[in-house]
């Protein structure tokens, strides 16, 4: 008797939405503060990593949980922290932090 399908690939989806929340969530929420930090006053934006980053990063931890494949949310997190890692670099070029 075969293998259902339904139940191969739940440890696999289960351990790519963990992952994806705790790490993927962890990058966005930082590379979107520190692309902040370089466009803004940065001493400002890093106190407000402490705190604000957290609450993001649980939202972000939430999303991984509620969406249906977890390789989607690796890619979008991925694609984010690319973005703000894009904006990082102009923000190095642009307006270097003294």
């Amino acid at each position: 008797m075969p293998a259902n399908k339904k139940h191969l690939s739940t440890w696999s989806q289960r351990l790519t939405k963990i992952s994806a929340g705790f790490i993927g969530g962890y990058m966005v929420s930082v590379s979107f503060f520190i692309a902040l930090a370089f466009w803004t006053d940065h001493i400002n934006m890093v106190m407000t990593l402490r705190y604000a980053g957290f609450i993001l990063w649980a939202f972000l931890m939430v999303f991984a949980f509620l969406a249906k494949n977890g390789w989607k949310v690796w890619g979008i997190y991925l694609l984010v922290t690319s973005v703000f890692a894009i904006a990082i670099y102009f923000g190095q070029i642009y307006r270097p932090l003294p």
